[in-house]
């Protein structure tokens, strides 16, 4: 179903449409996200370019929280929602794409700020969660590659879609499965596993034109 996450009677329409088709909802995922295909510096980006990053990246993922958890309260068996991060989320900068970094930074924090409300209200049926998939060669990503230093980091940390979803997906329907209501930061590319990429590409040349040709 086609579905715009930053308008609210679209989501609405989504939830009942999904709970139409599945009758239970176990779980949901935030995956929506934009940097409306521009990588440029915050002084030379559009005004319409900033609100497509901030409205769907920011405004969109608690529209869809607050849909999938008003959803799953009133299911018995409750749900969880995973939102998905990127890059900024852990502080870092995101020279070229500063708004899109923002935005992915708050994922952090409105995660950790309904995880704290649904406790607050003692709601023990949901539970919010956080995935990161690391680097995906997405058409997102890929549009970015036009810098020696994209390319060094695309080609060194990027994976496809399908090996990200390979590890990611087992992880999150294991979730339910155990039974946890606790909340969960689920990683694909660790900082171990970064960093000895990164040593492997220096030290034997490992992953060089991986999936762009380099300078």
């Amino acid at each position: 179903m086609v579905c715009d996450v930053r308008d609210g009677k679209d989501v609405s329409a989504l939830v009942s449409f999904a709970c139409a088709k599945l009758k239970y909802i176990d779980l949901w995922i935030n995956n929506a996200g934009s940097n409306a295909y521009s990588y440029k510096p915050l002084a030379e980006t559009s005004d319409e370019d900033l609100m497509e990053v901030v409205t769907t990246n920011t405004l969109g993922l608690m529209i869809c929280c607050r849909e999938a958890i008003n959803m799953m309260q009133r299911q018995p068996r409750g749900g969880h929602i995973f939102n998905m991060d990127g890059a900024g989320s852990d502080g870092r900068p995101t020279p070229r794409f500063a708004a899109y970094g923002a935005t992915k930074r708050s994922v952090v924090h409105l995660t950790k700020s309904l995880q704290a409300e649904l406790q607050m209200h003692e709601v023990k049926s949901v539970m919010v969660h956080i995935l990161s998939p690391g680097m995906v060669t997405t058409d997102l990503l890929m549009s970015g590659a036009n810098t020696k230093q994209a390319k060094f980091f695309i080609n060194i940390l990027a994976e496809p879609p399908e090996v990200v979803a390979e590890y990611l997906v087992p992880c999150i329907r294991s979730v339910p499965m155990n039974g946890s209501m606790k909340p969960t930061y689920i990683r694909f590319l660790t900082g171990l596993k970064a960093y000895s990429q990164i040593f492997s590409r220096f030290a034997f040349g490992a992953r060089r034109n991986r999936y762009l040709i380099e300078d």
